[in-house]
């Protein structure tokens, strides 16, 4: 899992049929570490939100179907303490 921040939505107008209903954002990796990625949104996340984000399987789990995402926001984080 890692840590990022929502900086934006994905709109699709053609996508698979899986994917309907469901919210793509868009995601940059807290300290730059690699290029943003775009996530199925399980909850509920806004633009600025520090989320949590899990990858390849454990966000088509997360997503609770069988959807076709490698990226998946599975919480809104509150503070980090180290």
């Amino acid at each position: 899992m890692l840590l990022g921040i929502v900086i934006g939505s994905v709109w699709c107008t053609r996508k698979a049929e899986a994917l309907t209903g469901h919210t793509l954002l868009l995601v940059a990796p807290e300290g730059h570490q690699g290029p943003a990625l775009v996530c199925a949104d399980r909850a509920g996340a806004g633009p600025g939100d520090k989320v949590l984000v899990t990858r390849g399987s454990g966000a088509r789990k997360a997503a609770g179907e069988d959807l076709p995402v490698d990226a998946a926001i599975v919480g809104i984080v509150d503070r980090v303490e180290s």
